[in-house]
């Protein structure tokens, strides 16, 4: 039987990371490497190390999409799906396009590359967390079968970007995703999961200092008592798609630093406050 250290390395595997060149991706993209891995990065600009090979991608782009899929050369056996903007950039439709369109043309070509025992890690957010309440309305931008239908129906349900700025949307999405795929891919031995970071110190954050200021941030106070490092969310990425994580598909793991269980109890403590227990 493989031991734990055994288990996590990824000696002889080919993987693919998307946003390879900053943030979490660039660090998802170097813990493979140093734990055997071939790695193909993809990326809007080159990361300039830390990758086997390099492919430039667009992720709002569907012909580039689909040009750097081809680019992917032979098998993979784990994809991470880690690039992705925020809400800072101002514009809610092209928000949906990268952070959950995109991601989801490239991984569907990608799956036809996934042999048995191989996996998909994508990245969420702590702003999905209410994914459950807004099912009824995310799941129709998940049924939509194409980049294009998907552009459509966001241009038909303007509501639905505009709390969050697109960006709460496509990170439920992508949680909805996950879990549409899980017997599909599980019939072929193929495992799927995402993370749900809290705030993380990336260049995403800047974008959010920039758009809402620093005080923004602050309100996302955590019992950890502080951010994460892009080390720490892409340690659970790297877990998550080795064969450590053997047995688990179809989850959304919310590395948030306890700001949601604080969150449910704090909840709980009022309603027991109301009803005088």
């Amino acid at each position: 039987m493989a031991t734990l250290d055994e288990l996590v390395r990824y000696d002889g595997k080919h993987v693919v990371v998307t946003g390879c060149a900053s943030g979490i991706g660039a660090q998802v993209a170097r813990q493979l490497g140093e734990l055997g891995a071939r790695v193909t990065g993809l990326d809007r600009r080159d990361p300039q190390n830390g990758v086997d090979d390099f492919i430039a991608v667009d992720l709002a782009d569907p012909v580039s999409v689909d040009a750097a899929a081809g680019g992917v050369d032979g098998g993979v056996d784990a994809l991470f799906n880690v690039a992705g903007v925020s809400s800072g950039i101002g514009d809610p439709a092209l928000v949906v396009r990268i952070n959950f369109l995109g991601m989801r043309q490239f991984t569907e070509t990608m799956l036809q590359r996934i042999p048995a025992g191989g996996s998909v890690t994508s990245v969420s957010s702590l702003a999905a967390s209410e994914y459950r309440e807004n099912a009824s309305t995310t799941a129709g931008l998940v049924a939509t079968a194409s980049p294009e239908q998907g552009v459509q129906w966001c241009a038909d349900h303007p509501d639905a970007l505009a709390e969050g700025g697109g960006y709460r949307l496509a990170k439920e999405a992508t949680i909805l995703y996950t879990m549409s795929k899980v017997a599909e891919l599980g019939a072929r031995g193929i495992r799927i999961n995402c993370t749900a970071p809290g705030v993380t110190e990336t260049p995403i954050l800047d974008q959010l200092r920039t758009a809402y200021g620093q005080g923004y941030l602050d309100s996302f106070t955590t019992p950890l008592g502080r951010a994460s490092t892009p080390q720490e969310q892409a340690a659970l990425l790297v877990f998550l798609g080795s064969p450590a994580a053997s047995y688990v598909t179809g989850q959304v793991i919310w590395a948030d630093g306890g700001i949601l269980a604080e969150r449910f109890s704090s909840a709980i403590d009022s309603l027991d406050r109301i009803s005088g227990r």
